[in-house]
């Protein structure tokens, strides 16, 4: 099938099928033209690809799953591959880390805010801000 009618089957538009490409995820044979042929097996293989990024993986993640030999049947299908897993908890790690270093950046700018509403506001209230003569 040309990269249209896959795209079409797959939900996703014919660049991202490319950019999968571009990414050594999807290598689809061409013909005598040059255009892109895909065949079932890729239909699958683009199906997991689009399900494992819309779960939050990364392109990175899901050449593990290509590298185990784990993209060539539907991942909902039985059985499953323990690179899966490992790919999950490994960016599941990373985003707890990203998200703890986040609250921490966040933490100490809620308290720098407040620390300049509590100047601005003595700085209003003192006499000399207020233009007020002794």
């Amino acid at each position: 099938m040309r990269i249209g009618e896959l795209a079409e089957r797959v939900g996703v538009s014919p660049r991202s099928l490319r950019y999968y490409e571009q990414q050594g995820l999807l290598s689809p044979s061409r013909d005598i033209n040059g255009h892109r042929e895909y065949d079932e097996v890729t239909l699958d293989r683009a199906r997991n690809i689009k399900d494992l990024l819309v779960a939050g993986l990364t392109t990175e993640d899901v050449l593990l799953y290509l590298s185990a030999g784990c993209l060539e049947h539907r991942l909902t299908d039985s059985p499953r591959c323990s690179a899966e897993l490992d790919a999950a908890q490994r960016r599941l790690m990373g985003l707890e880390d990203r998200i703890a270093r986040l609250q921490q950046i966040r933490d100490r700018l809620v308290q720098h805010s407040a620390d300049l509403e509590d100047a601005i506001v003595s700085q209003h209230a003192s006499p000399a801000a207020s233009g007020a003569v002794s």
